[in-house]
């Protein structure tokens, strides 16, 4: 992991730059076309999906099997952030440079709704659902439930992926593993927090099908809340349960966790 937080600019537009946004945009519209494609699916199958258990059931296990894979692809190339949340959370860690992590969160943000654009245009015109705070909650409910369940997944990301302490052996092990817990705990906060929030934790999950659907209600929820919830899992993770003890730099680390 890399101290840097500043960096010139042709850094960020490097060859290998290049490739890290490019696997942030594949990997995050993998996700969140698998995530909003799940619940037109549940809708469809299931009208009254509010009050049916399977289809938030169903939309957990895609979203949580959607997010291995995706963090998987791009974890080598990116960090597989997937999420400006844990963008956001390598850039306070000191692991992703600052201007670096703003073509990040472009790039996720544009990959966030060309896939919803694309299940809007491919789906006979289905309403592309977007994430809400459910009717009897306040803004500051949900956006307390998203900071707990975003600082659930940051913390999760930090624990198996961090290199320090481990042998070789041990970090090809965690790279495969890695993956599969995030999505893990992921789908266990959909299923937690599904019926209350939508179990966002993801700014750019929330802000695609807003954006192509026109609904930007409620959205501060979906910043506030998981933004300081990354800020805390790494205040946490990184100064608190495991601090630095020196500097770790090596090459390409910069963009990685």
């Amino acid at each position: 992991m890399a101290s840097i937080t500043h960096t010139p600019f042709s850094q960020c537009i490097s060859p290998i730059a290049l490739r890290s946004y490019l696997a942030e945009f594949l990997s995050t519209f993998i996700f969140v076309f698998s995530a909003v494609g799940s619940s037109i699916s549940a809708r469809m199958l299931t009208p009254d999906a509010t009050s049916d258990s399977s289809a938030l059931i169903a939309t957990a296990v895609a979203q949580g099997f959607a997010l291995s894979a995706a963090v998987f692809i791009s974890g080598e190339v990116s960090g597989g952030h997937v999420n400006p949340a844990v963008t956001f959370a390598m850039t306070l860690g000191g692991h992703i440079p600052i201007p670096n992590a703003v073509f990040y969160w472009i790039s996720q943000m544009l990959a966030a709704t060309f896939a919803s654009l694309l299940l809007r245009l491919s789906s006979a015109g289905q309403a592309i659902p977007t994430t809400r705070i459910a009717a009897d909650m306040t803004g500051f409910g949900g956006a307390v439930l998203e900071t707990v369940t975003t600082f659930t997944l940051v913390y999760t990301v930090y624990v198996a992926f961090d290199p320090r302490g481990s042998t070789t052996a041990k970090r090809s092990s965690r790279s495969a593993v890695g993956p599969i817990l995030v999505g893990l705990v992921a789908g266990a906060c959909v299923l937690a927090t599904g019926s209350l929030t939508g179990g966002s934790m993801n700014p750019a999950r929330s802000f695609g099908p807003a954006i192509v659907s026109g609904d930007l209600k409620n959205q501060a929820v979906y910043w506030v809340g998981p933004l300081i919830g990354a800020a805390l899992a790494t205040l946490v993770h990184q100064y608190l349960v495991y601090p630095f003890s020196h500097i770790e730099s090596s090459a390409g680390s910069s963009v990685v966790v």
